[in-house]
C-alpha cells in the first residue's frame, strides 16, 4: 500500500511540475503538432503546439514506480515490469509516428502497415512472457487462456500443450493490445478527452486489481468458506500500484492537457497508455470485461468503422459529419469542453458499469 500511495505521488508530481519544462523544450526544438486537413476546421489554431507530451506521461510512470520500489526497498514484480514494458514498448511506437510527422512536416507518420507491426512485435513479446516465468505458487503473470473475470473462465489453452500456450496466448494478447492501443488512440482527438477518459479506466483497474488483492487465493486457506470467491491473480497489489501511478501521472499531464491544451500526448502516449489498458485487463483476467470497463473506447471505434463501411457501401456518403464520433459533434456546432466533459461522463459511467459487473460476479457466488 505504501507503495501505491509512494508512487502516486512522485508520478503527479513528476508529470504535474515538469509538464512545463517539456512544453518549452519541444516548442524550442520544433515539435509542434500538425493537422490534418480533412478534419475539424477549428483545428487549424492548434497547429504547432508541443506534441509528443507522451514522452512526459511515461517518464512520470517510471519514476513513480520505480522511485517508489528504491525508497521503500521494495522487490519489483515481474507483472508490473511487463506492463510498463508494454507501455513503453508501444510508446515508442507511437514516438517514431510522432516524430516521423514531424520530421516530414505533415499529418501522416509512419505508413499504416509499419505502425501496425511494431504494436504486434511489442504486443507477441509480451503475450509470450506474460505466460512464461511462473511463481512459487505456480502462476503465470497472465492467465492461459481467456478470461472474463476469473483465472482462464472463458477458455483454456492447457490442453494444447506448451507451445500451444504460447502461440494462443501471444495471439489473444496481440489481438487485445493492438485493438485497445488503437482504440485509444482514435479517442486523442480533442483536448484532454484522451487523458481523462483514460484515467476513469485505470481507476476501475485500481478498483477491481485492490478487490483481487484483498480476496487473493494465496493469502486464503483452502477450508475457508469463501475461498471458492477468491482470484487466482498474481502480483495484484502491485497491478493495483501501476493503475494508481498511471492515473496519478494522468492528471498531473491533464492540468495541461486540457482545453486549451498547451502539450498534446501524440501517439506516444495514446498507443502506450492503450497498451497499459490492456495489459492490466490481461492480468487481472478481465480481458472481456474490457470493452465495457473502456466502452468510450469502442463507441468511438465503432464510430469510425461504421463510417468507412457505409462510405464505401453507398459510394461517397456518410453517417456522421465526421469520424471519430467527438468530431462530429463539433462539426455541429458543440463547443469543445462540452464534447470532451459530457464524453468524460460516458467514459466514468461505463467504467462504474464494468467495476459493478465485476463486483457483481463476486455477490453471485
Amino acid at each position: 500500500m505504501r507503495i501505491l500511495l509512494l508512487g502516486s505521488a512522485l508520478s503527479l508530481a513528476f508529470s504535474l511540475f515538469t509538464t512545463p519544462l517539456f512544453i518549452r523544450l519541444f516548442a524550442k526544438i520544433g515539435w509542434g503538432q500538425f493537422i490534418r486537413q480533412d478534419g475539424p476546421k477549428t483545428h487549424f489554431v492548434k497547429r504547432g503546439t508541443p506534441t509528443m507530451g507522451g514522452i512526459v506521461i511515461i517518464l512520470a510512470i517510471v519514476f513513480g514506480y520505480f522511485g517508489a520500489h528504491l525508497i521503500e526497498r521494495a522487490p519489483i514484480s515481474l507483472s508490473a515490469l511487463l506492463v510498463i514494458g508494454l507501455i513503453v514498448g508501444l510508446g515508442l511506437v507511437g514516438f517514431l509516428d510522432d516524430y516521423s510527422k514531424i520530421r516530414r512536416q505533415q499529418s501522416l507518420g509512419l505508413s499504416p502497415r509499419g505502425k501496425l507491426i511494431g504494436q504486434i512485435v511489442v504486443a507477441v513479446l509480451f503475450g509470450v512472457a506474460a505466460v512464461s516465468f511462473p511463481d512459487a505458487n505456480g502462476q503465470t503473470p497472465a492467465a492461459q487462456g481467456i478470461s472474463l473475470v476469473r483465472n482462464a473462465d472463458v477458455f483454456s489453452f492447457v490442453g494444447w500443450g506448451q507451445l500451444g500456450v504460447l502461440i494462443g496466448f501471444a495471439v489473444w494478447a496481440t489481438l487485445i493490445i493492438v485493438g485497445t492501443s488503437n482504440a485509444v488512440n482514435l479517442t486523442d482527438g480533442l483536448d484532454g478527452l484522451a487523458s481523462g477518459s483514460t484515467i476513469l479506466v485505470f481507476v476501475a483497474y485500481v478498483i477491481i486489481t485492490f478487490w483481487q488483492f484483498n480476496q487473493s487465493c494465496f493469502r486464503l486457506f483452502p477450508d475457508q468458506d469463501n475461498f471458492y470467491k477468491c482470484y487466482e491473480v498474481r502480483d495484484s497489489l502491485e497491478l493495483t500500484a501501476v493503475a494508481a501511478i498511471v492515473a496519478a501521472s494522468l492528471i498531473g499531464f491533464l492540468w495541461w492537457n486540457t482545453s486549451p491544451a498547451q502539450i498534446f500526448m501524440g501517439d506516444t502516449g495514446s498507443l502506450g497508455l492503450g497498451g497499459g489498458v490492456a495489459g492490466l485487463a490481461l492480468f487481472s483476467r478481465t480481458e472481456v470485461l474490457l470493452p465495457i470497463v473502456g466502452g468510450l473506447f469502442v463507441v468511438l471505434t465503432a464510430s469510425v468503422i461504421l463510417q468507412r463501411l457505409y462510405f464505401k457501401a453507398t459510394g461517397g456518403r456518410r453517417i456522421f459529419y465526421s469520424s471519430p464520433l467527438h468530431h462530429h459533434y463539433e462539426i455541429k456546432g458543440w463547443a469543445e469542453v462540452t464534447i470532451v466533459v459530457r464524453f468524460w461522463l460516458i467514459a466514468g459511467l461505463f467504467a462504474a458499469v464494468g467495476a459493478g459487473l465485476f463486483y457483481l460476479e463476486w455477490l453471485s457466488r
